[in-house]
């Protein structure tokens, strides 16, 4: 057999994948993503409960202040490189939605810091999170549209 019809061969390929590939012990994994995602959720429920019980704030606020420190705490840690451990540790469980968002928008920055705050950090920032937020909020100014033309 000719050494380019192996290469391309994709049974070769995939059994070749599952020789090297390191073993991913999927229960630990599992685990793993369980309890540090419940952690998170856990540190978010207990901010909205102080918000409410010891700010006095009213429930819609306590939950502003949750997603605004969840997002604060995720992009602090990702630009100190705690973040990136724990997702190594963690893998999907440290990215419950808003923490992920946050470190999805840090972690381009950082990469171009050197390029100065506003060229390199200020520019890099909304790479990732720019086009969820144009399409984000297109989609819901269309919807509303539909919405008052058919159903108000």
């Amino acid at each position: 057999m000719d050494k380019q019809r192996v290469h391309t061969n994709p049974q070769h390929y995939s059994w070749l994948t599952e020789q090297l590939s390191p073993p991913s012990p999927l229960g630990a994994g599992l685990g793993r993503a369980f309890w540090v995602g419940g952690l998170i959720c856990v540190l978010g429920q207990a901010i909205a409960d102080a918000g409410v019980h010891w700010l006095d704030m009213n429930a819609r606020a306590a939950s502003s202040l949750t997603s605004i420190s969840l997002v604060f705490l995720t992009a602090l840690l990702t630009g100190v490189g705690v973040f990136d451990k724990l997702g190594k540790y963690a893998g999907a469980g440290s990215f419950v939605p808003i923490t992920g968002f946050a470190n999805a928008m840090v972690s381009p920055a950082l990469e171009f810091r050197r390029e100065g705050l506003v060229l390199g950090l200020g520019a890099r920032l909304f790479s990732i999170a720019g086009p969820v937020l144009v399409y984000g909020i297109g989609a819901s100014v269309l919807v509303g549209v539909i919405y008052a033309l058919f159903f108000h």
